[in-house]
């Protein structure tokens, strides 16, 4: 006779690991979470307060991050990322984060790796003050080659109904504010290896007074603080992801406004520079943030306010025409 754990699934591994991660779940918990770990859904309690409460979502994934993250062994940031990249897609529409779903597949359960990945996750929530409140770990040996794995992620936010469509609030004259990205995040990582592999670059190789590796793998900075502290006082948010500025902020553009971006006020990181010593300037605009995580758009006579509660900075401004023209 076969049992599954010949056929390569271990069920009392699976088990262990639901315990072993029931303390990251505890410290995400808010009070809006209705029960614990291990039903068969996750419940959560609507807040109150809204005139026309619409629930959004996000999904994501963390693309070829993960790869470094593996061949290297360093997993306890990949969750951050993951939790990240949902997170600030649903602030872009005004949305309060309240929860988040993981899905962790692997060929074999690696117990520790796993529980390194999830201790990640939640961290990641704590930072967006929202609850990991479930998940699915799947063991797939025919799937996954060993020591491999993915990850996916889901994020449910709650808005006003009419604050969604953030484009009805830009106007014509509004300043462009940058909030600095912490690195790459967890756009572009295909090019960049494809980089380093070309150059016969060194992971391990100092860095800005860290190695490459640490560098590439710094997590996705998580921007729902800055967007719960200076909502009021902002028309729209675009987060700089893959496409980079040049496709993400037309995302919040109204027919007939386009943005003018001065190239020399943003603030790149050396990283970048490493990197487009091997790749055009066109394809690193459309590829990387180049440093910039999020874009605010925000009404000239709350400029002062923001800079002075943020560590944002002046990029360029709401002109008449449409997408991005970068000087």
């Amino acid at each position: 006779m076969i049992s599954y754990k010949d056929a390569g699934v271990d069920i009392d591994a699976g088990n262990s690991f639901v315990e072993g991660i029931k303390p990251f779940v505890k410290s995400t918990l808010t009070p809006n979470v209705i029960g614990g770990i291990g039903s068969f859904s996750g419940a959560f309690r609507l807040p109150s307060g809204y005139k026309k409460p619409t629930l959004l979502a996000a999904t994501d994934g963390v693309g070829t991050k993960l790869r470094l993250a593996i061949d290297s062994g360093k997993l306890d940031s990949v969750g951050i990322d993951l939790v990240a990249m949902c997170v600030n897609d649903l602030i872009c529409n005004f949305a309060t984060p309240m929860f988040f779903l993981d899905y962790y597949a692997t060929g074999k359960l690696d117990i520790n790796s796993a529980k390194e990945v999830v201790s990640g996750i939640a961290k990641g929530c704590v930072q967006a003050k929202c609850a990991l409140i479930g998940g699915e770990t799947a063991e797939m040996p025919s799937m996954y080659s060993s020591g491999d794995f993915d990850l996916a992620g889901f994020a449910v936010g709650i808005a006003e109904e009419d604050e969604i469509d953030r484009t009805k609030f830009v106007n014509e004259g509004d300043i462009l504010i940058a909030l600095p990205s912490s690195g790459l995040h967890s756009n572009g990582f295909s090019l960049a290896r494809a980089v380093i592999k070309k150059e016969k670059l060194n992971l391990g190789d100092e860095f800005e007074g860290r190695t490459l590796l640490e560098t590439l793998l710094e997590p996705t900075r998580i921007y729902v603080d800055e967007f719960l502290r200076l909502k009021d006082s902002i028309n729209a948010m675009a987060h700089i992801t893959g496409g980079g500025i040049v496709e993400n902020l037309p995302r919040v553009l109204p027919n007939g406004l386009g943005a003018k971006v001065q190239r020399s006020a943003i603030k790149t990181p050396k990283i970048f520079d490493l990197i487009a010593k091997s790749v055009e300037q066109s394809e690193m605009d459309r590829t990387f943030n180049c440093g910039v995580g999020m874009v605010l758009v925000v009404p000239k006579d709350k400029v002062d306010y923001v800079l002075a509660n943020s560590d944002g900075y002046i990029i360029g401004q709401i002109i008449k025409g449409s997408g991005v023209e970068m000087l």
